[in-house]
């Protein structure tokens, strides 16, 4: 996919990771994605941008000193026109508000939620930082899904909020997943998979459903590997599915991601 300008209302449009060990997480990330990195000073909070063709793909974000111990994990940020608007559908569709809306000058608008199920995700408008400059090639997020075990629910939730077009690719039983597309978007820009054995799929999550992110690599197996040599682990794959080859994986912080070799199209 060519660079990514703008992303549709609903989409995903960014990811972060809580990283206590901000060294440790450049150390590894850069050697197992190739990031480059960029970090953005103390006055913000040197959060540090993961750079990848000199151009922003993700990022890493100490914990701010009032949350030392915050689980490392990836947070996703869905793309809305309206943070504020977006809010009170969370609020009206029984979510809870964590975070904001607060601005950050220069970039956008910011606000975290969860989901009445317990699953947290970021709302950004966007207001000079539309989010990851590239998407859908190696070293670039290429996928989001949320883990869950109440499919129908959050189904509903996210729907109420984006009102995407869900459409079924399972079972409904054995296999639960709903791929979503935005209003006027021409693709599905997310998933959502039911988890049928809570304890394995949603460990990553501590038990909680979660949305997870998933970087697109140009071999996975190759990949998978050297995650396990930098002190990561290998949790399922390398298998392969009907969208390409990939791999759930596990930094040495202990936070959760996918790597992905897309299939040709």
């Amino acid at each position: 996919m060519p660079d990514v300008t703008s992303y549709p209302d609903g989409a995903p449009c960014w990811a972060d990771l809580n990283a206590p060990d901000l060294e440790s997480a450049r150390r590894f990330y850069g050697a197992a994605l190739g990031w480059e990195f960029q970090d953005k000073g103390p006055e913000y909070g040197h959060y540090t941008m993961c750079l990848w063709k000199g151009k922003p793909v993700a990022a890493l974000m100490p914990p701010p000193p009032s949350a030392e111990g915050l689980t490392p994990a990836w947070n996703v940020y869905l793309r809305t026109s309206d943070v504020d608007a977006t809010i009170a559908a969370v609020e009206a569709g029984g979510g809870k508000i964590a975070m904001g809306p607060h601005d950050v000058p220069a970039a956008g608008r910011l606000a975290f939620a969860f989901d009445p199920q317990g699953a947290s995700f970021g709302l950004w408008q966007p207001e000079g930082h539309e989010g990851a400059a590239l998407y859908g090639e190696p070293g670039a997020m290429c996928w989001n899904e949320i883990y869950t075990t109440a499919g129908g629910a959050a189904d509903a939730f996210y729907a109420g909020l984006f009102d995407y077009k869900q459409i079924q690719i399972g079972d409904g039983t054995n296999f639960d997943y709903t791929t979503w597309t935005p209003p006027g978007a021409g693709r599905e820009a997310c998933g959502r998979l039911r988890a049928t054995d809570p304890a394995h799929e949603l460990a990553a999550g501590g038990g909680q459903p979660f949305w997870s992110v998933y970087f697109a690599v140009a071999k996975v197996d190759e990949t998978a590997e050297q995650i396990a040599a930098l002190g990561g682990s290998v949790l399922h794959g390398p298998f392969d599915s009907p969208y390409g080859r990939l791999c759930v994986v596990r930094d040495p912080s202990g936070a959760h991601f996918s790597v992905m070799t897309l299939a040709r199209r």
